[in-house]
């Protein structure tokens, strides 16, 4: 078997087979415009993690005097702002699902390169103007924008912020469009829709969401700067509009959003179970559908944000009980990946770790949903730390523990380098830890009646307000460790094998990093998906491939 020492990497790959600045910005490889955006996101999960700094300073005392109530106002905001919209939205299809689409079903590239570097290019002038509104002070609406604040009252930079989010819709729009197109045409040869991986299910159905539920924000948007720009009476009940009609068009998207957030990292998930166990995800079929399912639900619950607003009781139980159904389509990925790991042969490397905290924060967060999906329950919880405790375990703890453990797994496929086992494991430990410690009190403290978005508090919570900044601290410093080795790897780590894990799948059927084309011939698929040689090849002989 051959070893790291006497891996020879190919002499002309993606990344050296052009030269300069000019040749990246104007690049159509899809794996170059991954890597742009790897760039991009990461910035912008900075920025957003230095927002979520000032706010957890700010409530480690009751008294409100680290900042002041308008500039606190503008650091939640801005958080979520960036966050969802400029990096958790777009992370996992833009840098990962970029890269690996057309490895995956054995295409050379997307359906339509240039669009695909227009959407990027998309992506950052909307980054930019969301830049801009933080330089000229930020917006003080919360992520939502809810009106008639945002459209009459508020003096922030809401239209520039809008602006933002509009135009970086686009980008999720055309990428979405080039994943459709790209999963539908240019499979390999044999590659039939049942042998796909289910990483690519998982995009398709995220590009699903992408497509129809992205303009609605977009024409909400538009409908918030026209109420604020000309004062035409759509949402502000002063002019004659209805603020609640805001909300069902806000969230009509915003809800389906969270699974282009989740579904990646559901399908993430699904290669490094089949992968690290060696076994083919139990119930595939299922698997897959259940994406497809997520979807469509995702567009059918949105009012279970609205039980507190003057919706009425009987639409309430309609939102309540459909909540709950979409509750199903999760269970079963949640258990279908249990039993694939029932007497596998598990390889508990890094990838494998953020997996298994992904399916933990996952549990955790779907079972605090159904509580929130109780009309009753939800009245008392509404607008409490309990709703920022629950949606950081879906966004933050299942969303990238997803992509931190994808970005593990397809490191040596990206960069043709391996990194740090030891320091990688340390980080995963880390991460886990801290992002507990951060948000686990938070459910109590929530339940315990505090609400969220205050910078003051009574002196009652200060213990678990502690002890949340606490952890955040400990999960700052465990998303920087990551940063560190991996950027060293790319240096000074051993060269990979085209498949240090002994993976199924045909983006492990080149070399590392690929060539421009991907692949010397285009390949002929004869096997199923997750088809494994030798069944009783085991963890210590994979380690063996990786040197």
């Amino acid at each position: 078997m051959e070893t790291v020492a006497e891996i020879t990497p190919p002499r002309t790959h993606y990344l050296n087979a052009t030269y300069g600045v000019k040749s990246w910005l104007l690049t159509t490889d899809h794996k170059r415009i991954a890597l742009l955006y790897l760039a991009s996101v990461t910035f912008f999960f900075f920025l957003g993690g230095l927002f979520a700094a000032g706010i957890r300073i700010e409530l480690l005392t009751p008294q409100g005097d680290f900042v002041q109530a308008e500039t606190y106002n503008r650091m939640f905001t801005m958080h979520g702002v960036v966050m969802i919209f400029l990096f958790l939205i777009p992370a996992i299809p833009a840098v990962l699902g970029n890269f690996l689409v057309p490895l995956m079903i054995g295409a050379r590239d997307l359906a339509f390169p240039r669009i695909n570097l227009l959407s990027w290019y998309i992506y950052t002038v909307g980054a930019l103007f969301a830049v801009l509104a933080i330089l000229f002070g930020g917006v003080d609406t919360g992520w939502t924008f809810y009106t008639p604040y945002s459209s009459t009252y508020s003096n922030g930079n809401v239209i520039l912020t809008g602006l933002g989010v509009f135009v970086v819709g686009f980008s999720s729009i055309l990428t979405g469009l080039n994943f459709i197109v790209t999963i539908h045409t240019m499979r390999a040869p044999g590659l039939t829709w049942f042998r796909l991986p289910l990483f690519i299910w998982a995009h398709y159905a995220t590009s699903l969401i992408m497509i129809l539920g992205t303009p609605v924000i977009a024409v909400t948007i538009l409908l918030l700067a026209l109420e604020r720009l000309a004062h035409v009476g759509i949402f502000d009940p002063a002019l004659g509009g209805d603020p609640v009609l805001f909300q069902h068009l806000f969230w009509f998207y915003s809800h389906p959003a969270v699974y282009i957030m989740v579904l990646p990292a559901m399908g993430v998930i699904s290669e490094l179970i089949a992968n690290m166990s060696r076994k083919r995800i139990f119930g595939y079929k299922f698997v897959a559908f259940a994406s497809l399912a997520i979807a469509a639900f995702g567009f059918l619950v949105w009012g279970h944000h609205m039980f507190v607003s003057t919706q009425s009781v009987y639409a309430g139980m309609v939102f309540s009980f459909l909540s709950y159904a979409v509750a199903i389509p999760s269970a079963v990925k949640v258990f279908n990946w249990t039993a694939t790991l029932y007497k596998g042969s598990i390889s508990y490397d890094t990838p494998m770790l953020y997996a298994f905290g992904f399916i933990g924060f996952f549990i955790i967060g779907g079972m605090t949903g159904l509580f929130l999906a109780a009309l009753g329950v939800d009245v008392h919880v509404h607008d409490t730390y309990f709703v920022v405790a629950h949606f950081h375990y879906i966004m933050v703890g299942g969303t990238i523990m997803g992509y931190l453990g994808g970005l593990h797994y397809w490191w040596p496929k990206i960069t043709g380098r391996l990194y740090s086992e030891a320091w990688a494991r340390f980080a995963a430990l880390v991460i886990f830890v801290g992002f507990n410690l951060t948000f686990f009190p938070q459910f109590l403290l929530g339940y315990m009646g505090m609400p969220r978005r205050y910078y003051a508090y009574p002196p009652e919570f200060q213990v678990l307000n502690v002890m949340s900044s606490a952890g955040a601290s400990i999960l700052g410093v465990g998303y920087l460790i990551p940063v560190i080795y991996l950027i060293w790897s790319m240096r000074y780590g051993p060269h990979a094998p085209a498949n240090p894990w002994g993976a199924a799948g045909l983006e492990w059927r080149t070399s590392s990093p690929p060539p421009t084309l991907n692949f010397e011939q285009v390949p002929v698929v004869t096997w199923e998906a997750y088809e494994f040689g030798d069944p009783s090849e085991n963890a210590e002989s994979r380690m063996e491939n990786r040197g």
